[in-house]
């Protein structure tokens, strides 16, 4: 797999943007991908259709600018153009209660943009924590990416996959099986580079 997004949804990246979308990337291929968190993240990104983008935004107002306008750039999309978004955001919302809580208005965002039941925003943050867990839990590291970022996900995707899948509850705990055969030092490891 190659080291950076290579796909025309991403071409106009800024140069600004590229360790971040860099090091995304490489959380979605070694970790969300490679450990199979999600089954449903190989084929967007096999074939181009995952659009990611970075955020400058330094406080939420502007990050919610931004968040609409991806939304709607998305919708403009067809499903063969762009199947699901990452909206990177390295400058705002780094405490992880503070994210939690912007996450209602995303989902308000949605609605607003008269785009319920087309889009939905899925979370990942560096310091994600599940509800009754542990801050350092294992499992909670399914949902760790390296910078604050909202999921786009396109609800026709999400059907689609749903039905080729008899228990989706199982992605769940088959993730949590994963992580606690890892480890935390196996979770590490993964961010190690080989000497070349």
């Amino acid at each position: 797999m190659n080291a950076s997004p290579s796909t025309d949804l991403n071409a106009d990246a800024l140069p600004a943007d590229a360790p971040y979308l860099n090091a995304t990337t490489r959380w979605l291929e070694r970790a969300v991908i490679g450990l199979n968190l999600c089954p449903f993240a190989r084929a967007p990104h096999v074939q181009g259709k995952l659009r990611m983008r970075v955020s400058q935004a330094r406080d939420t107002d502007a990050l919610l600018d931004d968040l609409c306008g991806e939304l709607q750039s998305l919708n403009a999309l067809t499903p063969d153009e762009c199947e699901t978004g990452l909206l990177i955001h390295p400058f705002v919302l780094n405490d992880f209660l503070d994210y939690n809580d912007f996450l209602d208005v995303a989902d308000a965002a949605v609605q607003t943009l008269g785009l319920e039941g087309e889009w939905q925003v899925a979370s990942f943050h560096p310091d994600y924590q599940f509800a009754d867990s542990a801050p350092g839990a294992i499992e909670n590291f399914s949902n760790r990416s390296p910078f604050p970022t909202l999921h786009l996900l396109r609800e026709s995707s999400i059907e689609r996959a749903m039905e080729q899948m008899s228990d989706t509850d199982s992605i769940y705990r088959r993730n949590i099986e994963t992580l606690q055969r890892l480890g935390t030092e196996g979770w590490q490891a993964l961010w190690r580079d080989e000497p070349s």
